[in-house]
């Protein structure tokens, strides 16, 4: 959905809960895109709810399209 530009927001529920190694949570040859940041509430349990938009391609501190006069 996100390489087909489908999805509109992501919000992610933070578990401060630690089992073996983990999973990753976007495939490793997924869309490259940026997510903006656009709301975090934590609750009393220490859960804490992250809501991204995506918003277009990286910028990488190596991308000359980046750097000044580029």
């Amino acid at each position: 959905m996100l390489a087909n530009d489908l999805v509109d927001e992501l919000t992610l529920l933070v578990c401060p809960v630690i089992v073996g190694q983990g999973g990753r949570l976007f495939p490793q040859d997924g869309p490259d895109l940026a997510l903006e940041l656009v709301e975090t509430r934590p609750f009393p349990k220490g859960i804490v709810r992250q809501t991204y938009r995506p918003a277009g391609p990286p910028r990488y501190a190596s991308d000359p399209s980046t750097e000044a006069g580029g």
